[in-house]
């Protein structure tokens, strides 16, 4: 499932191409009512964790989630066909993008944004994000840092990659427990800055001096150190630790 750096670069993307415009909405699939929204005017994209909304002119907002197979195609000739399975085509008359099989795509009016918004914990990419409340909803969280930040209700946007990757980086082993506030600011703070050039590249980054590697996640053995990386089931999802430079 993409984590919250590429659903913000989506974000970030589809706006500066169609925000402001009247968009043709259509869906080639058929699963998506698109009449409501063809021809109206785009006013912006954002996304939240990893859920983006579309807001239209005169309209509900447009909720998708990527879900597991979920993807986009972008055409910088709008006149190209779409693929088959398309759920949702937004094109103007120079770029069109296509959503392929997300898990929802669903007309949210403002009430069913607000109920969004309240069901998920700040976003480490959103400016409008609250650091304390960061901290708050972190150290109160009852059981291990490694599930906390999966559970997007205390942080949105954050998946198993940038679990791994994070933890690691402030020295935080996942099954730690009753995190203090300096901890959970430390690691508040990786969360936002590395999550930015994530968004900014397209992949997690950890190292930005070797942004391709990884420290522990998906590794044999810490990069930093060597020692043999363990690996356990945390929260539903594998966790990566490494022994000597995260201890719980």
């Amino acid at each position: 499932m993409p984590e919250g750096h590429l659903i913000h670069r989506h974000a970030r993307e589809q706006h500066a191409d169609l925000a402001g415009h009247v968009v043709h909405a259509s869906s080639p699939q058929g699963r998506f009512e698109a009449q409501p929204y063809d021809g109206r005017r785009l006013r912006s994209v954002e996304a939240v964790g990893k859920h983006l909304l579309y807001h239209f002119d005169d309209a509900p907002a447009v909720h998708v989630h990527l879900g597991m197979r979920g993807l986009f195609l972008r055409y910088d000739d709008p006149a190209v066909e779409p693929r088959g399975g398309t759920r949702l085509r937004l094109a103007t008359g120079e770029v069109a993008y296509d959503l392929i099989a997300p898990s929802r795509c669903e007309p949210l009016d403002a009430t069913g944004v607000g109920a969004l918004f309240a069901s998920l914990g700040p976003d480490p990419l959103r400016d409008d994000a609250c650091a304390q409340e960061a901290v708050r909803r972190l150290t109160a969280f009852r059981g291990p840092v490694g599930a906390a930040v999966l559970d997007q209700k205390v942080w949105a946007g954050v998946g198993n990659a940038w679990r791994a990757e994070l933890l690691f980086l402030t020295g935080l082993h996942p099954d730690t427990r009753a995190l203090d506030e300096p901890a959970a600011g430390r690691l508040w703070e990786a969360a936002s800055s590395y999550m930015a050039l994530g968004r900014d590249v397209g992949q997690v980054v950890s190292d930005p001096a070797a942004p391709d590697e990884r420290w522990v996640y998906k590794r044999e053995h810490c990069r930093r150190c060597g020692t043999p990386v363990t690996t356990w089931q945390l929260a539903s999802r594998t966790a990566y630790a490494c022994p000597l430079d995260q201890r719980a």
